[in-house]
């Protein structure tokens, strides 16, 4: 008789909600995570005074207790949202080019028409129409893939069926002829990985859809408050976690799943294993090549790494407005690029003109941090290689030289926020390789190119009996995706044992 009926390899968000809507269903669980706090990506740590927030700048589809989104449904679902508090934040983002465009879009289709319609007035039409556009994309796109709509044909869906294979750079263009208005309405690349030319125009419709439909939230406490609530729940339906305790290998015989054993070389038989680890790590180091179908090397050689991130954790002595800061997300631009250039300054070491992310997260909850403080996350994405390549004595010069770059560009913004600044924590691609686990840090799992986007998910299926995957390596990358991830592996793992 096995051990457990399911062990779930990683406390990242698919990994707990899997864990917590299983225990709910009886099964017995047991997570193992080998950090010694569950989140992965939606965990804080301390520095000074300061409770920094890893990952999470806007949490996307929640929707209202009266008009509840997906994640809410969900998470009410799972037991937990009694447990959380969120604030509805009421702006999309500020995109902000200094001595060029500065403009503040908010979580209403008609506000975010007239305010780019005002900074544009040559481009009024194409506005209009680019969100119209938009919004009847992603409606239909929910339509086919989320309510599974079983008569969905090209009559049915033609919005759909003419734009899912374009980028968001052939749309644009077909809308738009100013670089800048481009360049500002396509930022949410950022939340994505790939800048648009490669990006798929699906990712930025659902996004703005998403965002505008089901607002934009912020957790009280941060992310690390829903890691702790979604596992405490998993602890009350007689789930059992152990921290510190990672997994060393997952055992396979015969295509099929045996158990696990620790790095403290414990040995725990399951009926099945849902890992929440990439699937280069779980197929190459925790099962190994031998006991691995050949249809998953090639799958896995036709894919490529997303970026990583260079992430600027500061914490101020005083509070937000201050400094004029009064947005909770802000995008910061250098440059009109949206193309090749972007993806080449990706790979290269060091932070220069790159697009910036500043979360302020005292704007929507100012007891975020101590009082009269204020604490934001400045963040730009970056390749994992150059700095695998990077000599050790070389490191701390290049990583400091790119925190001064982001600091300078951020100070164009707010002048004088550098006298501000009580702590500073600076997190590379290697700082997120070293708690993600993650091959090169790659924060958004495999990269999204237009093959690969979510229309051609591989999902968490595997050909190893008794084996699951989730997490934003097997869908889509972000807080919401990965924990609806779980949920979706749950229910497979379920019907599999009948349960």
């Amino acid at each position: 008789m096995a051990d457990y009926d399911v062990v779930v390899v990683g406390a990242g968000n698919a990994g707990m909600t899997a864990s917590a809507a299983m225990a709910k269903k009886g099964l017995k669980v047991l997570l193992l995570e080998r950090h010694n706090i569950p989140g992965g990506c939606g965990t804080s740590f301390c520095r000074g005074r300061f409770e920094f927030e890893v990952a999470l700048h806007q949490l996307s589809g929640m929707g209202s207790p009266e008009h509840p989104g997906p994640l809410r449904m969900m998470l009410q679902e799972l037991g937990v949202i009694d447990d959380l508090e969120f604030v509805e934040i009421p702006e999309l983002f500020r995109a902000v080019m200094p001595g060029t465009i500065d403009v503040r879009l908010e979580t209403d289709k008609a506000q975010v028409i007239a305010e780019l319609q005002r900074h544009f007035p040559g481009e009024k039409e194409g506005i209009e129409k680019f969100f119209d556009l938009a919004f009847q994309f992603a409606t239909q796109m929910l339509s086919v893939f989320y309510f599974k709509d079983p008569d969905a044909s090209r009559d049915k869906y033609p919005i759909l069926y003419e734009y899912a294979f374009k980028t968001c750079r052939e749309v644009l263009d077909s809308f738009f002829s100013d670089p800048l208005l481009k360049a500002v309405v396509s930022v949410y690349w950022g939340y994505i990985g790939m800048p648009p030319d490669r990006l798929s125009f699906a990712y930025l419709a659902i996004l703005y859809f998403s965002f505008i439909e089901f607002k934009a939230y912020h957790v009280k406490g941060g992310s690390q408050a829903m890691s702790n609530a979604i596992v405490n729940k998993f602890l009350s339906y007689g789930g059992e976690a152990r921290f510190h305790c990672g997994v060393r290998k997952i055992e396979v015989a015969n295509g099929e799943v045996k158990g696990v054993v620790t790095e403290h070389g414990e040995r725990i038989s399951a009926k099945c294993v849902l890992s929440n680890a990439s699937p280069v790590a779980t197929y190459l180091q925790l099962i190994g090549p031998d006991h691995v179908p050949e249809q998953v090397h090639v799958e896995m050689r036709g894919r490529s790494l997303s970026m990583s991130g260079f992430t600027l954790y500061i914490g101020l002595d005083c509070e937000p407005g201050e400094l004029g800061i009064r947005d909770s997300t802000s995008f910061i631009m250098s440059n009109t690029e949206i193309g090749e250039k972007v993806y080449d300054q990706m790979r290269k070491l060091h932070v220069e003109d790159d697009l910036l992310v500043l979360s302020c997260y005292n704007i929507a909850d100012p007891d975020f941090s101590p009082k009269g403080t204020t604490e934001l996350n400045l963040v730009t994405l970056k390749f994992g290689e150059p700095w695998l390549r990077l000599p050790p004595t070389e490191y701390f010069r290049e990583k400091y030289r790119s925190a001064e770059n982001m600091m300078r560009n951020l100070e164009r913004v707010y002048p004088g926020i550098r006298d501000r600044v009580e702590e500073l924590e600076v997190g590379t691609p290697l700082t997120h390789m070293r708690y993600l686990g993650h091959p090169a840090g790659a924060i958004y799992g495999f990269a999204q190119h237009m093959k690969d986007s979510l229309f051609f998910q591989p999902g968490g299926g595997s050909p190893i009996q008794g084996l699951h995957l989730a997490g934003g390596w097997s869908g889509d990358p972000g807080f919401q995706p990965t924990l609806e991830a779980g949920k979706a592996a749950a229910n497979s793992i379920l019907k599999e044992l009948g349960a």
